[in-house]
């Protein structure tokens, strides 16, 4: 077998709606799929104006704004004319995006069709409940979700540290890496605009701190606000930039009064964004990869974030940045502060952050998630009748 033999089913929760990580690393790989040769058909809720032009054949699911976060939909599921088309694509894999009922019921029907599946895992969806005083449903919530993965062939995770999380968790026995790449037209540390950041109010000397992101509390923007505070007290000269936006936007202005919130940023306006920071502060602990984080090290940016899934893998800890306990306010401020106060240490480790940075192509991680597309499939051709 080789790609042109593939007949995909992506089935996710978010294909184009809302611009993120996932929505754009599943863009990309549907795209090298259908430049190989390979044929795919994507089922996932779509919206009047999406945030993201999409790459294939789109099906409709049918859904409904989730209540409190109505840029996200829940869906109902394979039913009528989205079945129709699902089934009439004969897919000979099926790969399933998220744990919601059109993707439980995406594996059902391949497990009933002797169809393999594999599974993605974008984010740490079990943590999500603690930024809404609701941590007790964690517990409960990563339950759910082993049941879910278990019924799948194979999951893949965007990092080695996600990958041991998963492994864990008991979630499934084949946890391989499906990683994220890089844009390199975009983001460079020539993208960097004196005269934008000067139309900002940033004078050149100043030193910015940056936030990249949906603007939602599951990132970490408490303990953002919090650490700016402390180096405030500390009295640490510089300035905060928030690049992106989202429904805590309005929380996040007001607890961080004279932040410069620029707002969502596309293309080569985000890499402009991006490098013209001097410090890239990610306290989040719900990625699992941390598109952000390489994103602004390949800008040239140090990075201060949390020592969890995503970063931890990304950030090399006292040379390309400085890695810091989850949730530990001070040990964010203590780190951010040597980068505030001193020139060469931001260039260094923001040069070897840039070289850290190199290796993360696109093309070569999609070549291998074909691979384990067609390693999947090999290992467990259909039944008679089964396409």
């Amino acid at each position: 077998m080789d790609v042109t033999d593939l007949r995909v089913a992506l089935v996710s929760g978010n294909y184009n709606m809302v611009r993120d990580g996932p929505t754009q690393a599943l863009n990309r790989l549907v795209r090298h799929l259908l430049d190989q040769g390979g044929a795919v058909r994507i089922f996932a809720p779509t919206v009047e104006n999406p945030q993201v032009e999409a790459v294939g054949d789109l099906v409709s699911v049918p859904s409904l704004p989730i209540p409190f976060r109505p840029e996200y939909h829940f869906t109902f599921g394979l039913k009528g004319d989205t079945r129709r088309a699902f089934e009439e694509f004969r897919p000979n894999i099926v790969h399933v995006a998220s744990p919601d009922r059109t993707c439980q019921q995406a594996v059902e029907w391949a497990r009933e069709h002797d169809v393999p599946v594999l599974a993605s895992v974008h984010t740490r969806f079990e943590t999500y409940p603690r930024y809404y005083k609701m941590g007790f449903l964690e517990p409960v919530i990563e339950s759910l979700l082993r049941r879910f993965y278990r019924k799948c062939d194979a999951l893949v995770a965007p990092s080695p540290g996600m990958v041991d999380v998963l492994c864990s968790q008991r979630m499934n026995r084949d946890i391989g890496i499906w990683t994220r790449g890089i844009d390199r037209e975009v983001f460079h540390p020539g993208a960097r605009d004196m005269e934008w950041r000067r139309g900002l109010g940033i004078a050149d000397d100043e030193v910015v701190i940056t936030f990249l992101g949906r603007l939602v509390m599951e990132k970490g923007l408490d303990v953002f606000v919090d650490t700016i505070i402390e180096l405030r007290k500390k009295q640490i000269p510089h300035k905060v930039m928030v690049i992106g936006d989202g429904p805590a936007r309005g929380w996040f202005e007001k607890a961080l009064p004279g932040g410069i919130f620029v707002g969502h940023q596309g293309g080569k306006c985000l890499g402009r964004a991006v490098a013209s920071g001097d410090i890239f502060f990610n306290p989040s602990i719900t990625e699992t990869f941390g598109n952000v984080t390489l994103e602004s090290m390949a800008c040239g940016l140090p990075v201060v974030a949390a020592d969890a899934t995503g970063s931890s893998g990304l950030v090399a800890d006292g040379e390309t940045g400085l890695l810091v306990e989850p949730g530990d306010v001070k040990g964010f401020a203590l780190a951010l502060a040597p980068y505030c106060l001193d020139a060469d240490l931001r260039a260094r480790h923001g040069a070897a952050g840039l070289e850290r940075s190199r290796p993360y192509t696109w093309e070569a991680i999609n070549a291998s998630m074909v691979d384990t597309y067609l390693r999947l499939v090999e290992a467990k051709p259909p039944c008679d009748g089964s396409t």
